[in-house]
């Protein structure tokens, strides 16, 4: 680089440095200077693509409206003014939050909803003693809560949800006593839940689904006073029971435990007056239905996918509001009611099924005639030998799903209004305006089909908004997983007689923008609380938020300030010169040799941290052969140690790896986004220095390849390969079925699944991984994805080979096969045998228990007969004679509970010798891990960029 530039960058640099100092000094100063320091150190902190906050480096925060900073109107005793929210919602902002946050020592409200902001939550957001709403939900937030949150006196709602917090919940949230909010769903908060929240006088609303929380359910919520919605579903409260004394929540209006690991009987809940939704599926729950009546207010009752016998009570019939019951996959018998939908009556919108698949039903009592409302589905139960009852065994086309549009009745002429301006209808006369565009989610809500509920929403929320309803458009909403209804609302400005603008005024616009940002419109218990996703200002409206910004600064002082930077740039060119030089010698070969991978191929993957190359390098001892625990064709897996102390695995990348570019990315996003105990842990990646490295939980047990070939010394019994088989199942079911949308694995194999410490199994390995097919514009589900052929030989789908064609199916065929791993310790293919066909070949020949694995010992032969049945089943050539993931987990159930005691016991005092063990292996058990695959080669690995999961 010559003199000549470097003294014209010098002079540039300069001259940049007065025109900062221009618009910074132009106003004076009113905000208090500690929090304008501490905002400045908040904007150092987060990264701005799109330059949402470029006004916040000229004039005075409250006097120049900052984007996002809003201040108290009057100035404080001190003279200053003082921050009362910060607003950075959807702002694409990454980074971090800065511990300057703690400065801000009057602000009421935090909101930096829906970005891409990683790191901690700062422990000095504890300072913030006014503080009433934190909103942190939608971003990439790691690391354990802060004890320091449960010291705001005035929290009101605390709203962490889809981000990747882990740690227990600190037993200081049980001081705050105004907090009515809990929503931290869709995290990786561990341990029990504290009995100590039992104590929040004002508690409305405890949401912690889809987290790893175990331990029991505390009795002591009902203590709760005015809870409304408890929501835990999707964790491992194992082994437990519901607590009676759930029967007496006074004021609850939602249960929802659906996946927990639960047993013991369905708890008596008719005495809770108001009760609406009760979701108890996929549990263990035994015994009979309570016969109590439940509530009139009453819409759902799922308890499908449990061990519940006896008949359907027969006062469901008497509650009037009821959308759904699901009572599938149990043992259910006797006779159906037809009372339960013969003497009900429906409008245009209201619907009503009833699911009562794969029982043991017999007959039907009463009259056959269903309404042209009403699903019943009996597919499964022995009723449906009976020829005259065929209209109820069809296949289940499962609920109304994707996005559905409302009737939209209007004579207005097509197409007269200018883009942005639409047709603010119907009342009272077509006329063109400019709307305000609100992403609005019912986060809760008390019913599953929200068709029927749609006028009584639309009064809801322009009541709470104080508008007149005509004012209020809602085309289309779309139904998600949780169940959750996700809408744009469309809010028009009021029809005015020979109004020739039709918009907003400026109050206005920041009165209704305020009512959602302040969470001011009132609860609601049918629609339980609300997410505000966005809100869209159009055209003219742009100015309004954040206003145009003005210096204030008069033409002199422009003048003086630019002839003393003319005076002072001959001055200090060369020294600036000289520093630019080194700067750039000294960073010139850093910022040629670390290249990030990612860098070049996307920002925005959520939810896993991006470590440095260092930090792994030191983790492994510069990837020594001494931390190596796995190696395969796409490179080597080593055992590290964070400089937290946490153990990981670290899998490493060779040039040349099988493993490609979009296998890479595609594993960072399917499992940054997926949360269940059966799942393997994404921690994080590193893509420096041309590394492809991923960075997962480390599991010490290792692979159930390894230990079904005898690499550790103690071998599986039967009650332990049976607990594998269910908690890999369980773990493809929620890939299947919960996951939003569903996803394919394409890769399950004994080594794909890994044992931790209490041999729980965990599904790894998802580089080969395809999202499920999703309706298309007219809400058809196609039936499989069209892909090339992908997989490990002796594990692959035969028809998904032949046809191309990826199915839920194709995972079942080879779970299938790992099922007859743990049944024979046989490799799928060795010596030219295959072990499906030889395990068909003995069960043919009635010689099914000479290739039961010696290793197992003894086991009761009934339910390992039931075992190799299901896996055949699941090994059927042809897709349609397979059972489901769901079918699957509900027989693996049944086998476990027909288990005898003696071998449960057993088992489980096999899983604590191993504990034991596991932290000292022998050397004849070397860890290993599921990482390789010889893949079916194929051109295309993973076709499309995978779209963005929603939280669930």
């Amino acid at each position: 680089m010559s003199g000549s530039k470097l003294s014209l960058i010098g002079i540039s640099l300069v001259l940049w440095v007065c025109w900062f100092l221009l618009f910074t000094g132009a106003d004076s100063q009113v905000t208090h200077p500690d929090e304008v320091k501490a905002l400045r150190a908040i904007k150092r902190s987060l990264v701005d693509p799109n330059g949402n906050l470029s006004n916040w480096r000229r004039g005075d925060p409250c006097m120049s409206n900052w984007t996002g900073v809003l201040c108290y109107s009057e100035p404080n005793n001190d003279g200053y003014l003082h921050v009362r929210e910060l607003q950075l919602l959807d702002m694409n902002l990454s980074g971090n939050l800065s511990p300057e946050l703690g400065r801000l020592s009057y602000m009421k409200i935090l909101d930096v909803m829906w970005n891409v902001i990683s790191g901690t939550i700062p422990k000095e957001i504890g300072n913030i003693k006014s503080l009433e709403l934190l909103l942190l939900n939608g971003n990439k937030l790691t690391g354990s809560l802060p004890e320091e949150l449960g010291y705001l006196p005035n929290l009101n709602r605390i709203q962490i949800d889809q981000n990747y917090i882990s740690g227990p919940l600190p037993l200081s949230f049980a001081n705050l006593d105004k907090a009515e909010h809990f929503h931290m769903n869709n995290n990786s908060i561990s341990g029990p839940i504290p009995v100590e929240l039992s104590k929040l006088p004002k508690l409305l609303h405890l949401l912690l689904d889809n987290n790893n929380l175990s331990g029991y359910l505390p009795p002591e919520l009902a203590q709760i006073p005015n809870l409304r919605i408890l929501q835990l579903d999707n964790n491992n409260f194992e082994g437990s029971w519901i607590p009676d004394s759930y029967g007496k929540m006074s004021r609850l209006l939602k249960l929802s435990l659906r996946n927990c690991s639960l047993q013991g009987p369905v708890p008596n809940l008719g005495n809770i007056p108001n009760l609406t939704f009760i979701d108890l599926s996929l549990n263990q729950l035994s015994g009979s239905i309570p016969s109590d009546k439940l509530s009139d207010n009453m819409t759902t009752i799922d308890l499908s996918y449990n061990n519940l016998n006896g008949t359907i009570p027969s006062n469901y019939a008497s509650l009037p509001h009821l959308q759904k019951v699901s009572l599938e996959n149990n043992s259910l018998s006797g006779s159906v009611p037809s009372i339960i939908w013969q003497n009900r009556t429906f409008n245009a919108t209201e619907t009503f099924t009833l699911d009562l698949r794969n029982n043991k039903f017999l007959n039907i009592s009463g009259t056959l005639v269903v309404p042209q409302n009403v699903t019943v589905s009996l597919q499964g139960n022995p009723l449906c030998s009976n020829s005259i009852l065929i209209n109820f065994c069809g296949p289940y086309n499962g609920d109304a799903g994707g996005t559905l549009q409302l009737e939209n009745n209007t004579d207005c002429p097509p197409l007269a209004c200018p883009t942005p301006y639409e047709y603010a209808l119907p009342y009272p006369t077509c006329f063109c305006a400019l709307p305000l565009l609100v992403g609005y989610r019912l986060k809760s809500p008390g019913f599953r089909d929200f068709r029927s509920y749609v006028n009584k929403f639309e009064w809801y929320i322009t009541s709470g908004l104080k508008l007149n309803i005509s004012q209020l458009h809602l085309n289309t909403f779309a139904l998600e997983a949780g169940p959750r209804v996700r809408m744009y609302l469309r809010i028009f400005p009021i029809y005015v007689d020979n109004s020739s603008s039709h918009l907003f005024n400026k109050s206005e616009v920041l009165r209704l923008r305020s009512m959602f940002t302040g969470w001011l419109i009132p609860d609601n218990d049918l629609f339980g609380p609300y997410e505000l996703l966005n809100f869209t200002l159009l055209a003219n409206y742009r100015e309004f938020i954040p206003p145009s910004s003005s210096s204030g600064i008069s033409k002199g002082a422009l003048a003086g300030i630019i002839l003393g930077v003319i005076a002072g740039a001959v001055t200090i060119s060369a020294f600036v010169s000289l520093v630019i030089l080194r700067l750039y010698m000294k960073k010139h070969h850093r910022a040629g040799s670390k290249r990030s991978l990612l860098s070049k191929i996307s920002v925005k993957i959520d939810g896993v941290k991006e470590f440095n190359f260092e930090e792994l390098t030191l983790a492994t001892k510069n990837f020594n052969n001494s931390s190596l625990v796995g190696q395969g064709g796409y490179g080597k897996v080593y055992k590290g140690t964070l400089a937290d102390g946490t153990a990981v695995a670290i899998k490493r990348a060779q040039e040349g790896s099988l493993q490609g570019q979009k296998e890479f990315l595609t594993e960072i996003e399917l499992l940054s986004r997926l949360h269940h105990r059966n799942l393997v842990s994404l921690l994080g990646y590193c893509g420096e220095e041309g590394e492809q490295m991923l960075v997962y939980e480390f599991i010490p047990n290792g692979t159930l390849r390894d230990h079904l070939s005898g690499k550790f010394k103690e071998p599986l019994s039967f009650a332990m390969r049976l607990r594998v088989a269910l908690g890999s199942a369980k773990g493809i079911l929620y890939l299947h079925t919960e996951a939003d949308p569903p996803i394919f694995h394409r890769d399950i194999k004994a080594s794909n699944i890994l044992l931790d410490s209490k041999f729980i199994a965990k599904v790894a390995d998802f580089g080969l991984s395809r999202l499920a097919p999703v309706p298309d514009l007219e809400g058809t589900l196609p039936a499989h994805v069209s892909t090339v052929v992908k997989g490990t030989p002796g594990y692959l789908d035969p028809e998904y080979f032949l046809t191309h064609k990826l199915t839920d199916k194709s995972d079942v065929y080879s779970l299938g096969v790992v099922f007859l791993e743990l049944l024979t310790g046989m490799q799928p293919i060795s010596h030219g045998k295959n072990i499906v066909r030889e395990v068909n070949l003995a069960y043919r020949s009635g010689m099914i228990f000479n290739v039961i694995d010696d290793q197992m010992g003894s086991y009761p032969s009934e339910c390992v007969e039931k075992f190799i049945n299901l896996a055949l089943k699941c090994c059927q050539e042809e897709t349609e004679a397979r059972p489901s993931m769901a079918e699957v987990v509900r027989e693996l159930e049944n086998i476990r509970f027909m288990m005898p005691e003696s071998d449960s016991t057993i088992g489980d005092s096999v899983v604590t010798d191993n504990e034991k063990d596991s932290s000292t292996p022998s050397s004849t058990s070397a860890m290993k891990y599921p990482y390789v695959s010889v893949d079916v080669s194929g051109s295309d690995l993973v076709s499309g960029v995978v779209p963005s999961i929603h939280p669930r």
